[in-house]
């Protein structure tokens, strides 16, 4: 039997990337794989590790790829990590750029960066699935996490790989598109010599095409399983994963002394964004009034993070639109700093420009001043309430770790710390749940409704999962693409 991948004894040669136990692996020529695991459990460490990244001690790994032409590992194994759901991370981008137009001229087209592709009607296919063409001649800040989801995959899939490994493919799409995905990578895998290799945090978002699972925990590399096999053992996920004892804490919070009070939160009057020749927003009237609980929703690409940064004062256009935000009309002489520290916020945007070798602490700090990275020196204050939330998240093993360092997941949780650490009376939450593993999604969940059980709690919430939505939301907003 030909196997595409073959790891024997496998130790990496560098320390600190090392899994607890030498790994053995074999994926077969005719095998579609998920490899399965908690927030944290290795599971980007081990696909490091099969596409080389990282060289061994002794048994190198061994690829078969054949049929393909070329034996270079760059030429048949393409890899779309968690960070390119953001587009490319090269250390230019900084956050707020998705909304400084005047940045558009030093960056490149959708069109110039897609490859050539020789199949014709592998190409046609996914510029239809992912509407391609309507983004050719946009700027690539100005797409949305959404739409860069698509840029990346179709960039990766027409270079035709002979193994595609792709990090929580479907997060960042809307139902429609995650459907489309689901049945185009199967028929892939029927048409060509594709082979996929899944990297899953939510686990029950396994493909039918998936015909085996890989386990990895507490830094292990389990054996591989049939995929039935992995489904029949697996272990529900409890009704509710924070303790009542945490729960109460929230509750149970002191007060601010210098809160708003006022019956209007956020109030939009026709506002209206344009991005060139396309008009992302339209004469949209909106009021968010203290105590409600709103689900913002629509398809990739219909405004919803741009609506959400002209709350956040994040967007320049904002500045030209009749907006007031607690009662005090933008521009009217209030600074947004000030504003700012009632609102607590987390998106994709955010942890794309989050590349900051610092301790995850000091990431949680920074909400409490609204600066990516921590300009000011901690109070000591100010480490006992970042405690404490990390704490909430069970992340608080974390707090003297980098960042950088971190698992996407575990970087996602260290964010949502840093949105909750100044107890916000508006809490915007962008996707929050986005590359959480099964557990840190129910327990965000639970922390998320008791913090809006708080007196006088506004919240916005945006997710493409239905069910991801909190039981207390009290009104939706669905946006259509213009």
């Amino acid at each position: 039997m030909q196997n595409i991948i073959s790891i024997v004894d496998g130790v990496t040669r560098h320390p600190l990337y090392r899994m607890k136990e030498p790994i053995n692996l074999q994926i077969a020529a005719d095998e579609h794989v998920a490899i399965v695991g908690n927030n944290g459990a290795g599971k980007s460490l081990l696909v490091d590790t099969i596409i080389g990244r990282y060289p061994l001690l002794m048994n190198e790994v061994k690829y078969d790829f054949t049929p393909s032409e070329s034996k270079m590992v760059c030429d048949n194994i393409k890899y779309i990590t968690f960070r390119d759901s953001y587009g490319d991370s090269d250390g230019s981008y900084y956050y707020q750029q998705r909304w400084n137009s005047h940045d558009l001229d030093e960056t490149p087209i959708v069109r110039d960066l897609l490859p050539e592709c020789r199949n014709e009607e592998l190409k046609r296919a996914l510029y239809d699935l992912f509407g391609i063409e309507a983004m050719l001649d946009k700027h690539i800040i100005l797409l949305s996490s959404g739409e860069l989801r698509k840029f990346q995959l179709t960039k990766t899939l027409l270079t035709n790989p002979r193994v595609l490994i792709m990090d929580n493919p479907f997060i960042g799409l809307d139902a429609k598109t995650r459907d489309l995905l689901h049945k185009l990578l199967g028929e892939l895998t029927k048409l060509t010599n594709l082979q996929v290799i899944l990297v899953l945090s939510k686990t029950d978002d396994i493909p039918v095409f998936i015909t085996h699972v890989i386990p990895v925990y507490d830094r292990h590399c389990g054996a591989k399983i049939t995929k039935e096999e992995y489904l029949a053992q697996q272990e529900k996920v409890p009704a509710h994963v924070l303790s009542e004892e945490k729960r109460r804490r929230i509750l149970d919070l002191p007060y601010a002394d210098n809160l708003y009070h006022t019956e209007h939160v956020v109030d939009l009057n026709k506002v209206s964004i344009r991005y060139g020749e396309r008009t992302i927003l339209k004469e949209l009237d909106w009021t968010v009034k203290c105590g409600e609980k709103w689900a913002l929703s629509g398809d990739n690409g219909a405004g919803k993070s741009t609506l959400l940064s002209l709350v956040c004062a994040d967007n320049p256009q904002s500045y030209a639109c009749d907006i007031s935000l607690f009662g005090r009309k933008r521009g009217s002489g209030e600074s947004i700093w000030e504003i700012k520290k009632h609102i607590g916020y987390v998106s994709p945007e955010m942890h794309r420009a989050y590349l900051k070798n610092l301790p995850a602490i000091d990431i949680v700090a920074s909400g409490l001043h609204d600066s990516i990275g921590l300009y000011r020196k901690k109070q000591e204050g100010d480490v006992a309430i970042c405690e404490w939330w990390m704490d909430i998240f069970g992340i608080a093993d974390l707090k003297d770790r980098s960042f950088l360092q971190l698992s996407s997941g575990e970087q996602r949780m260290v964010l949502l710390a840093r949105a909750f650490v100044k107890d916000p009376e508006l809490l915007i939450l962008d996707e929050p749940l986005h590359g959480l593993d099964m557990r840190n999604r129910r327990l965000v969940k639970d922390i998320i409704e008791a913090f809006c059980h708080r007196k006088d709690k506004t919240m916005i919430m945006v997710t493409h999962y239905q069910n991801e939505l909190p039981d207390t939301i009290t009104d939706s907003l669905y946006l259509k693409r213009n």
